[in-house]
């Protein structure tokens, strides 16, 4: 139950198994943290079980894309580097991974990817940068519907507008009557608390809010990869575990704590119409007020506009919400023998998803 990116994996996975499957979603569509994010499949900056995921889920998001009619962009990643540090990092993972994985650009490479490296205001900050091939992208908001679309299609029957109040072991009650299964997955992210508070409480899971923009490109710049930055290599267990991510760090506290305060990850994509998402900023509570500060937005659009080199003109804006567990990346609970209670906890859900649903179904089934 759960038609967001995690619980159509696991349909996806199940009808590929064989198996008969009905999706059970509240909502008149997706409208979740999966179709407010970027877009981006960020396989190779994962580290331990999420890089295995997320290299099962790279090739079925390739291959979905053909099936379902929808395009996933191989057009990788950039890192753009800002500092000797920052370089230090993308060096020292270079290292660790190889060069099919982690390509280093000096100042010419990286504007050639990412043009607005050469823009005045720009180019004297930054020191170089690394590709990284491997990593897709796709558009969220189109992505979603045609994957939901392509799984009726394949004989999936998802129940619209359907709210589930009562799970139990090859039952669940909804608000459009009963329906007995004999094996249950329960994906609805940070809601898992919702009719499971003992599993939530258990793994201490909170909800991430985060703040997301959608800006107009300056002089309709082209950007074809996703675009990180320093503040990246903070958040992404891969780059994380460099030597050199602790002076990056220390960089920030001292040159720019408010950024650390709000654990900013500055990147953004474009989507096909030229709009450029831009974010993010993270808080932690496991119920947030709903009120946002404006200072906030005001420390994303200094940040990007430093990144893209020009004034942002703000298209959209919104807040995006993930579930998060300090303890783990990935929850998967059995409350019932039939059931199981499946969340990503860490905000790569489109990364991991389809490597994480074959792992879940091989242990229920």
């Amino acid at each position: 139950m759960g038609a967001g990116i995690v619980g159509l994996a696991h349909a996806a996975e199940a009808v590929a198994r064989g198996l008969r499957v009905c999706v059970l979603e509240r909502d008149d569509r997706a409208v979740g943290a999966s179709i407010r994010n970027f877009g981006h499949i960020a396989t190779t900056v994962q580290d331990g079980a999420a890089l295995e995921y997320a290299r099962v889920a790279r090739e079925r998001w390739l291959r979905l894309g053909t099936s379902g009619g929808f395009l996933v962009a191989e057009a990788g990643t950039v890192v753009v580097a800002r500092s000797a540090a920052q370089m230090g990092v993308l060096e020292e993972f270079a290292a660790a991974r190889g060069v099919d994985q982690v390509r280093l650009l000096d100042r010419p490479g990286l504007a050639r990817l990412f043009p607005p490296a050469c823009a005045d205001g720009v180019s004297a900050e930054v020191v170089g940068g690394a590709h990284l091939p491997l990593d897709l992208r796709v558009d969220p908001r189109s992505a979603l519907p045609a994957l939901a679309a392509w799984l009726v299609g394949e004989g999936v029957e998802i129940r619209w507008g359907t709210h589930v109040g009562t799970v139990e072991d090859g039952l669940l009650l909804s608000s459009r009557g009963e329906l007995r299964a004999e094996r249950i997955v329960h994906a609805v992210g940070h809601d898992a608390d919702r009719l499971f508070p003992g599993i939530a409480q258990e793994y201490g899971l909170r909800r991430c809010r985060l703040r997301m923009l959608e800006v107009a490109p300056p002089s309709d710049v082209r950007i074809d990869p996703a675009v990180l930055s320093g503040l990246s290599m903070l958040r992404y267990g891969g780059l994380a575990a460099t030597p050199s991510a602790a002076a990056v760090r220390r960089d920030f506290e001292e040159s720019a704590p408010e950024l650390v305060d709000v654990a900013m990850n500055l990147m953004l994509t474009q989507r096909p119409d030229g709009s450029i998402v831009l974010g993010d900023t993270h808080h932690y509570a496991r119920t947030h007020l709903p009120f946002d500060d404006e200072d906030i937005t005001g420390l994303v659009l200094r940040e990007g506009g430093r990144l893209l080199g020009a004034p942002l003109t703000v298209r959209r804006r919104w807040v995006g919400v993930y579930a998060d567990a300090p303890a783990t990346d990935f929850l998967v609970a059995a409350p019932y023998p039939g059931v199981r209670v499946v969340s990503v906890t860490s905000g790569i859900g489109m990364t991991t998803a389809f490597g994480l649903a074959p792992v879940v179904l091989d242990g229920l089934l």
